[in-house]
């Protein structure tokens, strides 16, 4: 998969010579036979291309091969300068770069460092940005910075990456690996499980769940659903998931059906691993427990009255209070 690289410095270009003789671009100096090796966020300006049907090494060339049924054709990947005035155009909003960001993550054509520095971002930029929701995040730089880079892709008629289909054995594999079928949960029957996690965590576990690549999110939805009473007849769509994802705060999203199937498929995971439970879990039993769990029927967005000098909060183990103005 081709990779956008940062700005050129003055370093001379790598050797670009395509493997199969369809172009040949001149090469510096060097007592070196071999290519060495491009990294993600090396210096060049061209995108790497792996050359089909030999070495998977990363090369440097402005062309690249499309297999077809019977033929092959080459197809010129635009060279596009960082100060080209089409990247300033703002196409996607906030949470669409977000979710190309986690989309483009979770297919590990980059590791999140990576891609940090290939956009020229800190990592506390980066990560105030994804933890955000709605328009939230339109003066952010990541938010810039990622348009930018998502945008230069498109206009070079880079694809974005998807996960590989995994194969039959793949499958049943991944299957086996997140069986829960084995272990009830006080309450599963009537779908009255008490929850002791918040959004946030929740969705973290989504997150790196996801980033097994034998797992999809059609796949996950198709197991999570299972946590609901048949009687129920519980369904998910793909935009369930999404909306959930793409929220961000303690209590957002926890009268979402993705939130309380999730807490329960992981928490039967915890379980059928013998995992202990984590600090700030037992600090969530302490707080929601003589409540019966953590909210799950009260809207996060319900309205709240309170007196001109008091602003209302939720704290990070989803509780609502007031605090005073200065």
């Amino acid at each position: 998969m081709p990779r956008v690289a940062k700005k050129a410095s003055g370093r001379a270009p790598l050797d670009a010579a395509d493997p199969n003789g369809l172009m040949s671009l001149p090469q510096p100096p060097s007592s070196k036979s071999h290519i060495p090796n491009v990294r993600p966020g090396d210096e060049n300006t061209n995108p790497i291309v792996l050359s089909p049907d030999k070495s998977t090494q990363p090369t440097v060339s402005t062309v690249r091969t499309k297999r077809k049924a019977d033929a092959s054709e080459l197809e010129e990947i635009e060279e596009i300068d960082d100060e080209d005035p089409r990247l300033d155009i703002l196409k996607w909003n906030c949470t669409q770069v977000r979710r190309k960001v986690k989309n483009f993550i979770e297919s590990k054509e980059m590791k999140i460092g990576e891609f940090q520095d290939a956009i020229g971002v800190s990592s506390r930029s980066y990560n105030t940005f994804l933890k955000m929701t709605g328009e939230k995040g339109s003066e952010s730089n990541t938010y810039f910075h990622a348009h930018r880079f998502f945008l230069k892709r498109e206009l070079q008629g880079i694809k974005e990456p998807k996960k590989k289909p995994a194969s039959k054995q793949a499958k049943l594999d991944t299957e086996k690996k997140y069986d829960v079928s084995g272990i009830h949960l006080p309450g599963e029957e009537e779908g009255k499980v008490q929850v002791y996690d918040t959004c946030d965590e929740v969705r973290k576990k989504i997150h790196a769940h996801l980033r097994d690549p034998n797992v999809t999110k059609a796949g996950f939805l198709r197991e999570i659903v299972k946590t609901y009473p048949p009687e129920q007849a519980v369904k998910f769509q793909g935009n369930s998931l999404t909306r959930f994802l793409d929220m961000s705060g303690a209590n957002s999203g926890n009268t979402n059906a993705v939130f309380y199937a999730a807490y329960v498929f992981f928490e039967k995971l915890r379980i059928r691993d013998g995992q202990p439970k984590t600090k700030f879990r037992e600090e969530m039993e302490k707080i929601w427990r003589s409540h019966g769990g953590f909210d799950i029927k009260t809207p996060h967005h319900n309205g709240y009255w309170c007196h001109a000098s008091e602003f209302m909060y939720v704290d990070k183990y989803g509780q609502t209070g007031f605090g005073k103005r200065r």
